[in-house]
């Protein structure tokens, strides 16, 4: 797939009817719910039905379950992403109608005219620290626009069109998007090589940061202090600034000694942890409801941004540590007899390592312990064919992982990159491992592998997520006839003991 060079922008007043394909997409919808927002006529379409579906078309937006050219209607653009292939029997139409064709992008791009921007990227993070600058700048009274690549936890869309002047977006760097986004402050939270299927190259890749960091509006640059690729990319800017004389500020923040945003202090129990920020004079402590080093790097970036658009340290620390977390990202779905089950997006194998990591902070400082159970499904085929060796090496972080086969989503199937090549080069001596490419027996499959204590969380960004509330139900069944089995005089003889039958 081509990378996407930046367009010129069209304020969404003078798109005519808008038609969204792919619209209960994470990130689609909340831009399509802010175009309702504006009084533009809002259709869309989607191959599966869902909540996102559903809120958008409660809110008075013509939206269809399945792609047929006829749905377009009088519609006179048409969004689609890069996963849209150009056989979509809805782009296809437009195309033949001659309409307006905008990628995502570009209609997220359009809403930012007029505001400032803040644009926050990097391969890992971006989604949450999104949403921890949005919900914190709510909080604080700005009434921001946003668009999160994932809802808040229990929200119906990711997005939403504020009466303040600044808008947060999710940049997503994995075609080029990001750098169609008319942005004053920009976020890099780590450069870690990916999507090299577009890009072709890491260093390619990083090249595309480096654009996106020193693109001419860009005032203020928020970057790791810690991250290796961020590090490179902060002197790669520096270089920038003193070869042409303009650039932007850089704030970095982390754990390193000279971070102008430092963590310190970070210490980490059960699915929180407690820390210390300061910028500068200013700073003081902090705490957490999600887990992981990595949600303490997200904060800091985020405290980076508020802290640089004039919200005070108080007010920026406190409202910080009211987030709640994003849908998908270590998401409890449920609990039954003592097993905690996840949901979480995970799919970089940098993403598997900190979650897992996470998850293994929160079963160890619990009384009793527990093991982690990982439910992994591999995500796309290039991906895999890619990164299968580092899949397995974070995979082996968990004590039981169930490996599903991998979720191709627009990508052909590549022989011989199977989920099998992930689960067969798991290292000995770590995760014990079942592959499971059958995706209707992986919720049976882990409730019969499960005891109490155990916490459970399904990884990828497929729909292995849907697999999530099975395993609960599967847990749930087989609590249900253990109860009955112990509650009866006489067991029946068919009856199976808990687990046996659902494995």
């Amino acid at each position: 797939m081509a990378l996407l060079e930046p367009t010129e922008l069209v304020a969404p007043t003078e798109l005519g009817g808008v038609h969204f394909i792919a619209v209960g997409g994470s990130g689609m919808n909340g831009i399509a719910s802010m175009f309702l927002d504006l009084g533009v006529a809002v259709s869309g379409s989607d191959r599966n039905d869902s909540a996102y579906l559903r809120g958008l078309a409660a809110r008075g937006a013509d939206v269809h379950v399945g792609h047929r050219a006829e749905q377009l209607g009088d519609a006179q653009t048409v969004v689609a992403s890069s996963a849209i292939r150009e056989d979509n029997p809805e782009l296809a139409e437009a195309r033949r109608r001659g309409l307006r064709v905008l990628h995502r992008s570009a209609a997220l791009g359009s809403l930012m005219l007029g505001r400032r921007g803040v644009a926050i990227a990097g391969t890992h993070g971006k989604t949450t620290t999104t949403a921890m600058v949005a919900g914190a700048l709510v909080g604080a009274g700005l009434d921001p626009s946003y668009v999160i690549g994932g809802s808040f936890t229990g929200a119906k869309s990711g997005g939403h069109l504020g009466g303040g002047d600044v808008m947060v977006v999710e940049a997503d760097e994995s075609d080029g998007s990001f750098l169609q986004y008319p942005a004053q402050v920009v976020v890099v939270t780590n450069v870690d090589p990916d999507h090299l299927s577009n890009w072709g190259t890491a260093q390619a890749y990083a090249d595309g940061f480096l654009r996106f960091a020193s693109a001419p509006d860009v005032a203020v640059l928020v970057v790791s202090a810690d991250d290796p690729g961020a590090v490179e990319l902060t002197a790669a800017v520096r270089r920038h600034v003193e070869e042409t004389g303009r650039g932007p500020e850089v704030v970095t923040f982390g754990h390193a000694a000279d971070a102008v945003v430092r963590i310190s202090g970070a210490t980490y129990a059960g699915t929180g942890s407690s820390f210390r920020l300061s910028r500068g004079d200013a700073g003081g402590p902090m705490t957490l409801d999600v887990p992981g080093t990595y949600n303490v790097a997200n904060a800091a970036a985020a405290y980076a941004v508020l802290t640089s658009l004039g919200v005070d340290d108080e007010t920026a620390r406190e409202q910080l540590s009211t987030y709640a977390g994003t849908n998908r990202r270590f998401q409890l779905v449920g609990t039954v007899d003592g097993v905690r089950v996840f949901d979480d997006y995970a799919h970089h194998p940098t993403e598997v390592e900190n979650t897992l990591r996470a998850a293994r902070t929160a079963v160890d400082s619990q009384p009793g312990g527990g093991r982690v159970v990982a439910v992994l499904q591999p995500h796309l085929y290039t991906r895999t064919r890619d990164l299968w060796r580092e899949l397995a090496d974070a995979t082996s972080i968990a004590d039981e992982a169930v490996v599903m086969d991998v979720c191709g989503d627009r990508e052909d199937p590549i022989p011989g990159v199977t989920g099998a090549l992930v689960a067969d080069a798991v290292p000995a001596g770590t995760a014990h491992v079942t592959y499971e490419p059958d995706w209707d027996a992986a919720a049976p499959v882990v409730a019969g592998i499960t005891r109490p204590g155990d916490l459970v969380v399904t990884l990828g960004c497929g729909d292995v997520t849907k697999v999530a509330p099975l395993i609960v139900d599967a847990l749930a069944r087989r609590s249900d006839l253990s109860v009955r089995t112990e509650g009866s005089a006489a067991p029946q003889a068919d009856a199976p003991e808990p687990g046996e039958g659902a494995a």
